[in-house]
């Protein structure tokens, strides 16, 4: 199986390095921010570097679907999996058009409320996780797995 790991770097970067456990069985790659901790972290794996800053900024959105294209038909990943944020919706969103398997695992820092790319991010996905009891009240059908930390 090729998993894509897209997500923003800093706490969304963090959240899918501490699931090692799962995906370095896997043939991988990385789409994240080109940014310090990134760089260190992702030092020895296949990574892409998408544009930032990504709330909010619609030229950004624009060139990370285009780049999410790029990837998805060179890479041709069965499994995307993300935590978010914003580069997330449109790796979401075309991946759902080229029936990609998508898993997208809803930060720990947000308890009652959904973040943005959460509720997009919702619509989509093949599974839904969450990790407080909390969360299913925002996200019923969501799976909650418990805290990944």
């Amino acid at each position: 199986m090729k998993i894509a790991i897209v997500g923003s770097s800093g706490g969304h970067l963090t959240h899918m390095w501490m699931l090692k456990d799962f995906w370095k069985k896997h043939d991988r790659f990385w789409v994240t921010f080109n940014k310090t901790d990134a760089q260190s972290l992702l030092k020895d794996e296949k990574k892409y570097w998408c544009h930032y800053p990504t709330n909010r900024n619609i030229p950004n959105l624009i060139k990370n679907t285009f780049l999410a294209l790029k990837i998805l038909i060179k890479e041709k990943p069965d499994l995307i999996i993300s935590s978010g944020a914003a580069v997330s919706m449109p790796f979401f969103l075309l991946g759902k058009i080229f029936r990609k398997k998508l898993v997208y695992i809803e930060v720990f820092d947000r308890i009652d409320k959904p973040t943005v790319s959460g509720k997009f991010c919702y619509k989509l996905a093949d599974k839904f996780i969450v990790q407080w009891e909390e969360q299913l009240k925002v996200y019923p059908k969501a799976i909650n797995l418990g805290s990944i930390f």
